[in-house]
């Protein structure tokens, strides 16, 4: 395993949700975060955080926030996507605006900031990224289409960050959770909150993905707070 002790970590989404409990789980073990949010301010300042302004949507954030990074920590060890829209687009609907608004902030987002980020986790050695998609990312089981479309987009993503870092030491892994209880999922009336997979049970995964060492590697990690058949 690899020592979480003042490794650099960028992380996506850190304001809330599953972001929030992976910027609370990573510092508790020692990481250094780097967290890029619309807001920084709305983040309370924390020995080893680093809060910067990221918004998705902008050209050019994902190479500034890469680069405010570097000028803090003079590296960049992993990186953690988890920022994510939920649109409402189904394949029937003419007007593709949630389709193209999840696909730039789903999608190109996590590219944009993985191929900035690349050349430092290669030159790490034993860079990590980790790119949270969705089980509707392996599946489809219901009607939003542009949700489904834009997270088997970040699972295929991930496998080629791994095939593109592999010989320098990056590994790249895709995590797959289903109902997880976020203000995402307060529509949700099937599952109740508490039967959901919890931020903070999710955060420990990507926590252990992040330390596996070279040999052990996760390529694709699917969790479910329900019994589905298998994927």
């Amino acid at each position: 395993m690899l020592d979480p002790k003042s490794r650099v970590v960028m992380l996506s989404g850190a304001s809330r949700g599953i972001g929030a409990a992976v910027c609370d789980r990573l510092l508790a073990s020692g990481f250094l975060v780097s967290a890029g949010v619309r807001n920084p301010s709305a983040l309370a300042d924390r020995a080893g955080l680093f809060a910067t302004r990221y918004d998705a949507t902008v050209q050019g954030a994902a190479e500034d926030w890469v680069e405010t990074t570097m000028t803090r920590f003079g590296r960049v060890e992993a990186l953690v996507n988890v920022a994510g829209m939920l649109p409402n687009y189904t394949l029937h609907d003419a007007d593709e605006t949630q389709l193209d608004r999840a696909l730039e902030i789903n999608v190109k987002a996590p590219l944009r900031l993985i191929r900035a980020a690349m050349p430092h986790l290669k030159a790490c050695g034993d860079g990590r990224i980790v790119n949270v998609s969705s089980l509707s990312g392996k599946r489809v089981a219901n009607d939003d289409v542009g949700y489904a479309m834009s997270k088997f987009a970040v699972t295929a993503l991930t496998h080629a960050a791994r095939r593109d870092g592999w010989d320098s030491g990056v590994r790249a892994t895709v995590v797959c959770p289903g109902f997880v209880a976020t203000d995402m999922t307060s529509h949700v009336r099937t599952v109740p909150p508490e039967k959901m997979t919890q931020p903070e049970d999710l955060a420990v995964l990507i926590e252990t993905v992040l330390l596996l060492p070279q040999t052990a590697v996760v390529a694709e990690l699917l969790v479910n707070c329900r019994l589905e058949t298998v994927i």
